[in-house]
């Protein structure tokens, strides 16, 4: 139950700094996340769905391929398909990407504003709660089944508010 709460906590803190909402995706094998949280605009992850965006990102593709935080600025080049272009005309104008990996185990986090790019502590601060949240989420089968099973539903909640 403790780690329940940590993590419903630690996603209320998440939605605190990124304004514009938020997608994470943790423990990432063979592309699909053991959990999934998103908050951006529900008519952004419509379109992004709608339209396979997923396959396009660079937001994503950075996370599968580096470890640590990017500004999405930086992303603007690789993104031939405008997909960040895109995400601004639905108010996600700045953001930042992180990824981590343990054991062979990856997390990715995308976080968005409306207003600003992150500032460095934002950064760190988006990057330690992601740390967290993976080490939180690392080992399902220790996971009370209870748990187990109020996670799923919060991915889901999330995801599909």
């Amino acid at each position: 139950m403790a780690n329940q709460v940590e993590i419903r906590d630690i996603l209320a803190d998440l939605r605190d700094v990124a304004t514009g909402g938020y997608a994470l995706a943790f423990h990432v094998r063979f592309s699909t996340p053991t959990f999934l949280f998103q908050t951006y605009p529900k008519k952004w992850l419509d379109y992004y769905s709608q339209n396979g965006l997923v396959l396009s990102d660079p937001t994503v593709a950075w996370g599968f391929q580096n470890l640590g935080a990017v500004q999405w600025a930086a992303l603007k080049n690789d993104d031939p398909k405008g997909v960040l272009a895109k995400a601004s005309e639905f108010g996600l104008n700045f953001g930042m990407t992180c990824a981590v990996e343990v054991d062979g185990s990856r997390s990715i986090g995308s976080f968005a504003r409306p207003d600003r790019d992150f500032d460095d502590a934002e950064q760190a601060f988006l990057v330690q709660k992601i740390d967290e949240l993976h080490d939180l989420t690392a080992n399902i089968k220790a996971l009370a089944p209870e748990t187990n099973k109020a996670l799923r539903l919060m991915s889901v909640q999330f995801t599909h508010t």
